[in-house]
């Protein structure tokens, strides 16, 4: 029998009693079981190296991969496609130069955002485990969770029903979270020329059967079905509010890395998350790894073909890359991030 302690008065527990590596069918249902009424749960010391990580995780359905993303210039540092690289590592295992481009992607990463809402299939879970942690007080060891179920149902009800009423699409695009978090370096990236995937941003979690707003940082424009583009100032001010009120205080929580092995899994259908802040960048290591679990719910194409290719995502201002073009071609190159 598991037991599980909240983090959070709405949402998030600390799992105990879980071995991973052995854990059973019924426990199983019980991990399910919980992380669809606390939406993210805390897995402490696991013990599990990358085979025993990907192996468990596939317990829980498909695993997308990152076959997509590696190009002739880039090695993998370990043996499994499955686990995408949510570090500050470079090919050798070396600390990543902070102006390189995969740092400035990175950046992205310190937003609120839902994982793979720029892919064709929605994500359900996601499943991150500490391999190597910058010390204490470099920063670098928390990651922040929002509560978007709750913050559905504490919307004003003006904004409640205007959303119900309309029931926009979300387009959704890797262009946009990265331009938030370092417009700088991403000037000349327009995230409007870039491919998009469309997912209803009112969308009811099935495993709780509560409502959930589907937003975050790569939400890019927002549509009505069958009307389409909602006007540009309209839509920039609402996704403004929305993702302002999802991340407001009563919604957050934040999460303490303790050590090697420690494992946070959460689902993406009914939370947002972020990188916590630190200076550890360019000075310690920090080797995160992340399996991402492929939605097989009705609705987890949302409203794009199931034949979409899943995008890559390549921009190097410096010399590679100069226009900044993302590829949904599968076959093409680009650049790893996490999501």
């Amino acid at each position: 029998m598991l037991t599980f302690t909240p983090i959070h008065p709405t949402f998030g527990a600390e799992v105990h009693g879980a071995d991973l590596a052995t854990l059973t069918d019924e426990g199983l249902e019980e991990v399910k079981t919980a992380i669809a009424k606390y939406g993210f749960l805390v897995f402490r010391d696991t013990g599990l190296d990358d085979d025993g990580h990907v192996a468990f995780s596939k317990r829980l359905g498909d695993l997308d991969n990152i076959a997509r993303f590696l190009t002739p210039g880039r090695k993998m540092r370990y043996n499994h496609i499955e686990l995408f690289d949510a570090g500050n590592l470079d090919n050798d295992g070396n600390i990543l130069d902070p102006d390189s481009p995969r740092a400035h992607q990175g950046k992205g990463n310190g937003i609120f955002h839902v994982d793979s809402s720029f892919n064709p299939r929605r994500a359900s879970y996601c499943l991150l485990r500490s391999v190597e942690l910058p010390p204490d007080g470099a920063g670098g060891n928390t990651t922040d969770f929002a509560d978007s179920r709750t913050a559905y149902d504490a919307l004003p009800a003006e904004l409640q029903q205007q959303l119900l009423a309309n029931n926009y699409v979300g387009r959704h695009c890797i262009a946009q979270s990265r331009k938030l978090g370092d417009p700088e370096f991403y000037h000349d990236l327009d995230p409007s020329t870039q491919p998009h995937m469309r997912h209803h941003i009112l969308q009811r979690h099935e495993p709780s059967g509560r409502m959930n707003l589907y937003v975050g940082a790569h939400l890019h424009r927002l549509e009505i079905e069958g009307q389409g583009l909602v006007d540009k100032d309209e839509s920039d001010r609402l996704i403004r509010e929305i993702n302002a009120h999802v991340c407001s205080a009563p919604f957050v929580t934040s999460v303490t890395w303790k050590q090697v092995g420690d494992i946070i899994m959460w689902d993406n259908r009914a939370v947002q998350h972020r990188a916590g802040e630190g200076s550890y960048a360019g000075k310690y290591k920090r080797d995160m790894r992340r399996t991402t679990v492929h939605d097989d719910s009705p609705t987890a194409w949302g409203l794009n073909a199931t034949t979409t290719a899943m995008p890559g995502f390549v921009y190097d201002p410096t010399g590679g890359n100069t226009t900044g073009a993302i590829s949904a071609d599968l076959s093409a190159p680009a650049v790893a991030v996490h999501s």
